[in-house]
């Protein structure tokens, strides 16, 4: 059995229109995203062998952010790959992986994070939180996959079943979506 957690990047700013994607960085309501995953993911049970990562700006913020709230920095590895990757390219990443570590949290991007749950956890009915990614996965979002499988190398669609499913607003009302007047 190994562990995958997936952590989509906190929201990001958008006010300069001449940012590249890649260097965009958190806004407020990103930073705050990624205070409250941080302290959830601390108190909770999950602990990760290895972390890799998006090099993407808004993502190293929510990693750096998100550390500071659990009360520790994580070494990362960075992988250009995982940078607004498809569920294909993290799968085969996932694959090659070194090591064999038993969990693994890997910090990204949308549409990737999101697609990798569908490919992993079978469509039958049996997950009432696959159906909340089908609505929506977002930013700052922490999932848990348990995987039935011994060795990276071996990882397939449907091998999975999401455990835990927690976006920011389940931890603050006011880090959800925006309601109207």
């Amino acid at each position: 059995m190994k562990t995958l957690a997936l952590f989509r990047h906190a929201k990001s700013d958008w006010s300069d229109a001449r940012a590249r994607d890649f260097d965009r960085p958190l806004n407020e309501r990103g930073q705050r995203g990624a205070i409250a995953m941080g302290r959830h993911i601390r108190n909770g049970r999950w602990r990760f062998d290895r972390i890799i990562a998006s090099p993407a700006v808004r993502v190293a913020e929510t990693i750096e952010t998100a550390s500071r709230a659990w009360g520790r920095a994580f070494p990362v590895e960075w992988d250009r790959r995982i940078y607004l990757a498809s569920s294909a390219t993290l799968i085969d990443l996932l694959r090659e992986m070194d090591g064999d570590p038993e969990s693994v949290l890997m910090v990204g991007h949308n549409p990737g994070l999101e697609d990798l749950i569908f490919d992993l956890v079978p469509d039958d009915g049996s997950s009432p939180l696959r159906e909340i990614v089908e609505r929506k996965f977002p930013t700052a979002t922490f999932a848990v996959l348990e995987l039935a499988i011994d060795r990276w190398e071996d990882l397939d669609l449907g091998c999975a079943r999401l455990v835990e499913l927690t976006r920011p607003r389940d931890l603050d009302a006011t880090l959800g979506p925006e309601l109207p007047d």
